[in-house]
């Protein structure tokens, strides 16, 4: 857990000074030490939550966030094969929902949204969306296909591969990696809550993003604590012969200390579980899901919205459960879009777009719009070509940040000519990110409330770049 005061100042210096020592090529897992003495870190007093909503797939980002103006959709859709009535896989520009970004990516450039974001584009217009354009995986800035097919710049292991690049956007390492950005956030924050466990919380199960060096993440279901089976079912037994007592049976047996250290370990694991589990439980009555404040209405059969509901539910009981910074994980699947990209990404698009603007109107009626940041992530982006019925495996995509505190209706970054043969295309329409993983994670972490100092601890390569605040937050 994080520090305090000039003695741990005094530590944390000396440990950075050792690891610096050993050189650039020091392993990240050894600099994760330094993050329990970040002794700059000052202790919150307000509430904040950053919500990561995670697009298993690869989100095709070129059927997202489009050119709009004449020539530039022109350009896009002879890239994709044409338009979906002519057999391509490019989105008709009468199709399209029109944002009008507060800075300009160029003279006469303009962009849009497919037509199922329709109301991500109304966030946008209101001020409370932002799009970071071409954001991806770097080690350091590449400056175009030529450096990158020369090697004479790092890139990130295994670019194009699945598992190893949803675990790089959420640990910066390939899979395999144990401690996520999510993660070293809630160290760092973890002694301003009362009660740890709920520093971390996921609603799609296990996620690296979440994983600390300290820190447990927690794993909630969408109805509120996921109970340990027959911990509470008082039919355990069968009905009759004192089965009401079988439950608690069960929990004193499971709950028992042992001189086995894995026994004992585990009945630690179980005790810490029962007791979050009654505190969430007593938590969420206040905030129940009939709640007209968090009620999903329109979005009842909407997975995702699912998750985010109790997501707005838990940080409705922040003050219940004693948080002052908490970090959550959402999911939603079926990106990889090798075929049949059109039915299955406006579906998508359609879910994603439904349950983020619940998720902020629920922000908006429980008065903590200002305090929650949701972003995107994915995999990758993926190419421009088309193999006939989708795409590949890219690099470069455009994502979302919604919330009362995001410099809304605004892209941020670069956005990239839609085109093949750019400076900035590796093949296939691959983008080289321009914007990093690392950036775009520490403009979420100063907003949250990470020192400057400190950011290296949150994005091991934010070093290697010059821009370390994107500015899409307040």
């Amino acid at each position: 857990m994080p520090m305090t005061g000039s003695a741990s100042r005094r530590e944390f210096l000396k440990r950075a000074a050792a690891l610096s020592a050993l050189g650039s090529a020091t392993p990240f897992a050894l600099n994760l030490a330094g993050i329990g003495s970040a002794a700059a870190q000052a202790v919150p007093t307000d509430y904040k939550a950053l919500v990561c909503v995670f697009l298993n797939g690869g989100n095709d980002h070129n059927n997202t966030v489009m050119p709009y103006d004449v020539s530039s959709h022109a350009t896009y859709a002879a890239a994709r094969g044409g338009i979906v009535a002519a057999g391509g896989i490019a989105l008709d520009r009468t199709s399209l929902q029109e944002i009008v970004p507060a800075t300009s990516q160029g003279a006469g450039r303009q962009f849009a949204l497919s037509a199922e974001l329709a109301p991500l584009q109304a966030l946008f217009a209101a001020g409370k969306a932002a799009v970071v354009a071409n954001v991806g995986p770097l080690i350091m800035p590449i400056a175009n296909a030529t450096q990158y097919r020369s090697g004479i710049v790092a890139t990130p292991p295994k670019l194009f591969s699945h598992n190893d690049q949803q675990a790089t956007w959420q640990a910066f390492t390939p899979e395999g990696g144990q401690v996520g950005w999510g993660g070293r956030l809630g160290d760092m924050f973890a002694s301003a809550n009362s009660n740890t466990i709920f520093t971390a919380i996921s609603a799609a199960g296990n996620a690296v993003f979440l994983s600390g060096q300290n820190i447990f993440q927690y794993q909630v279901s969408t109805s509120g604590a996921a109970a340990i089976s027959g911990a509470s079912n008082t039919n355990l037994f069968g009905s009759g012969n004192g089965a009401s007592g079988g439950a608690n049976v069960l929990k004193s047996l499971i709950q028992q200390s042992s001189s086995n250290v894995l026994e004992q370990d585990h009945a630690n694991v179980v005790v810490r579980s029962l007791g979050a589990a009654s505190l969430v439980s007593s938590a969420l009555t206040g905030v129940p899901a009939s709640d007209a404040r968090v009620a999903l209405g329109a979005q009842t059969n909407n997975r995702l919205a699912q998750q985010l509901q109790i997501v707005a539910r838990l940080i409705a009981a922040n003050g219940a459960l004693g948080a002052k910074r908490q970090v959550f994980f959402v999911s939603l699947g079926g990106f990889d879009t090798h075929d049949n990209q059109i039915t299955a990404q406006a579906a998508l698009h359609t879910q994603l777009a439904g349950a983020i603007d619940y998720f902020y109107k629920a922000t908006i009626a429980l008065g903590v719009a200002n305090n929650t940041t949701l972003f995107t992530a994915s995999d990758f982006g993926r190419t421009l070509t088309s193999n006939g019925d989708g795409s590949d495996h890219g690099w470069g995509a455009h994502h979302f940040v919604v919330g009362g505190a995001v410099r809304g209706g605004d892209i941020y970054g670069t956005f990239p000519v839609v085109a093949f043969g750019t400076t900035d295309d590796v093949g296939s329409g691959r983008l080289i990110p321009s914007t990093s993983v690392d950036q775009y994670a520490t403009t979420m972490a100063k907003w949250f409330g990470v020192a400057d100092s400190n950011l290296n601890l949150i994005a091991p390569n934010i070093g290697n770049f010059t821009t370390r605040d994107l500015g899409f937050m307040t």
